[in-house]
C-alpha cells in the first residue's frame, strides 16, 4: 500500500510540474519550488515507515532454524527450507535477516571446524600488539609436525568466511556443498589483501611443516591468490607443492604477469575445475597458457569444489604417486588426458 501511495504522490507532482511549466513566470517560481520539494523527499525513509525494526535473533534457535541431520537448514517446526521472503513487499528487511543469519551460520561453521574437525584457530599476525588488528587461520594440531602431507584451503571473495565455500549453499542446500568440511574430514581419514594474507600464512606456517606432500584447495579468487604466491615465493612453491586443485579460478596468468616459468609449471602440476554443462573430468578448453581445464560437472560457480571432491583426490594420489617415482601406468586416465592437453 505504501509504494502505491508514493506512486501516486509522484504521478501527481509531476502532472502539477507539467501543467505549471507550460505558464508564466509565476508558474515558473512554483515548479521550482515544487522541485525543491521534491528534491528534499526521501524516498527510502518513506518507504521504511512501515518497515518493521531491523532487529534480529543471535542464535539459529531464535530464527526457528536448525541443522538436520543430513545437514540442510530446516525450520524447527514446519521442516521446510529456508524462505527469505519471509515478509512481502520488504525486500530490504527481508536482505537485513539473511544478513544477519549469514553471520549466525558463519560462527556455527567456526564451531564445527574446532570441535568436529579439531581445528586450532590461531590469530594473526602472530605478534600483533593488544591494540592492533587482528586476522586468523585454523590449522591442524599436526599442521606443522606431519612428515607426510598438508593440505591448504583458500576460499574465495565475498561474504564467505573460513571454513566456507558459499554461504548461499550452506542455507538453501546443506553444510557439505557449501562449506569445506568434507575437504577437511576427506584429508584427515586461510590482515591485508587475500594476496598478502596467504603469503603470511606460507612464510609464518606452510614453509615450516615437515610435510613432504602439500597440497592446495583453491576457489575462485583463492585461485588467484594462489598464483600470486607463486610469483613472490616461486623457487619455495615449486619445492614444497605436490599438486593445485583449482575451483572455478579467476587467476589470470596475462594480468597477473606470472612468469614463463610459472607457467610451464602449473601446466604439469594444476587443475581447474571449471563451471561447465559438460559431464565431470570433461575436457574444456582456454584461451590461457596455464594449467589444464576439466569440468566440475556442474554450472554453478558455488559447487564446483563440492561436486569435484573425488575428482580432486583422485588428482591428488597420482601426483603424489608421480612424486615418488611410482610407475607412470599407476595413474588414472584423466591423467593421461592432462598430458594429451599439454601437448
Amino acid at each position: 500500500m505504501s509504494i502505491f501511495i508514493i506512486s501516486l504522490i509522484w504521478l501527481t507532482l509531476w502532472i502539477n510540474m507539467a501543467q505549471l511549466q507550460q505558464g508564466g513566470p509565476d508558474e515558473k517560481e512554483k515548479t521550482t519550488a515544487l522541485k525543491d520539494l521534491l528534491s528534499r523527499i526521501d524516498l527510502d525513509e518513506l518507504m521504511k515507515k512501515d518497515e518493521p525494526p531491523l532487529e534480529f535473533p543471535d542464535t539459529l534457535e531464535g530464527f526457528e532454524y536448525a541443522f538436520n541431520e543430513k545437514g540442510q537448514l530446516r525450520h524447527i517446526t514446519t521442516g521446510e527450507p529456508f524462505v527469505f521472503n519471509a515478509r512481502e513487499d520488504l525486500h530490504r528487511w527481508n536482505q537485513k535477516r539473511y544478513e544477519a543469519l549469514g553471520e549466525i551460520i558463519t560462527k556455527y561453521v567456526y564451531e564445527l571446524l574446532e570441535k568436529d574437525c579439531n581445528l586450532k584457530k590461531i590469530s594473526l599476525p602472530v605478534d600483533a600488539t593488544e591494540n592492533e588488528p587482528k586476522n586468523f587461520i585454523f590449522m591442524s594440531e599436526d599442521a606443522m609436525t606431519n612428515p607426510d602431507k598438508l593440505m591448504v584451503l583458500i576460499h574465495g571473495s565475498g561474504v564467505v568466511r573460513a571454513g566456507q565455500w558459499a554461504r548461499r549453499l550452506i542455507i538453501n542446500e546443506d553444510l557439505d556443498s557449501g562449506t569445506q568440511i568434507p575437504f577437511i574430514k576427506r584429508a584427515m581419514d586461510d590482515n591485508g589483501s587475500p594476496e598478502e594474507h596467504l603469503i603470511y600464512v606460507w612464510d609464518h606456517f606452510i614453509t615450516h611443516s615437515a610435510a613432504e606432500n602439500i597440497f592446495f584447495v583453491a576457489h575462485s579468487y583463492g585461485g588467484l591468490a594462489f598464483v600470486e604466491l607463486m610469483i613472490q615465493r616461486e623457487a619455495d612453491v615449486k619445492n614444497k607443492v605436490t599438486a593445485v586443485a583449482l575451483t572455478d579460478s579467476v587467476h589470470n596468468v596475462w594480468h597477473q604477469e606470472a612468469g614463463k616459468t610459472i607457467r610451464e609449471w602449473m601446466r604439469e602440476n594444476c587443475c581447474n575445475w571449471v563451471s561447465s554443462s559438460e559431464p565431470l573430468d570433461t575436457s574444456v578448453e582456454s584461451m590461457l597458457p596455464d594449467c589444464p581445464r576439466v569440468s566440475a560437472g556442474t554450472e554453478r560457480h558455488e559447487l564446483t569444489s563440492w561436486r569435484s571432491l573425488p575428482s580432486i583426490f583422485r588428482f591428488f594420489g597420482e601426483a603424489s604417486a608421480a612424486r615418488s617415482g611410482a610407475p607412470r601406468a599407476a595413474l588414472t586416465r584423466r591423467s593421461h588426458r592432462i598430458k594429451h592437453e599439454e601437448v
